[in-house]
């Protein structure tokens, strides 16, 4: 049975259209491949790496904002 949060993101998905279907599935699969395997612990020095490299990241301009996801999803 799914829980709670699980039943909302379906609900969620099904209102979407096939591009954006795609371009949620894309970034699913981005976050899923950015996980260590399970059997490998992230050690916190590591965690605290990623988390400042997110955030020079964002400081450097280098994100997308929601309306250039929603235009990328439309022309996807």
């Amino acid at each position: 049975m799914a829980g709670i949060l699980e039943q909302e993101m379906f609900n969620y998905f099904i209102q979407l259209n096939e591009a954006e279907k795609k371009t949620v599935v894309q970034m699913l699969k981005t976050f899923l491949k950015g996980r260590p395997a399970p059997e490998q612990n992230m050690s916190v020095e590591q965690y605290n790496k990623e988390i400042d490299e997110a955030i020079a990241r964002v400081q450097a301009g280098d994100f997308y904002t929601q309306e250039q996801v929603e235009k990328m999803a439309k022309d996807f």
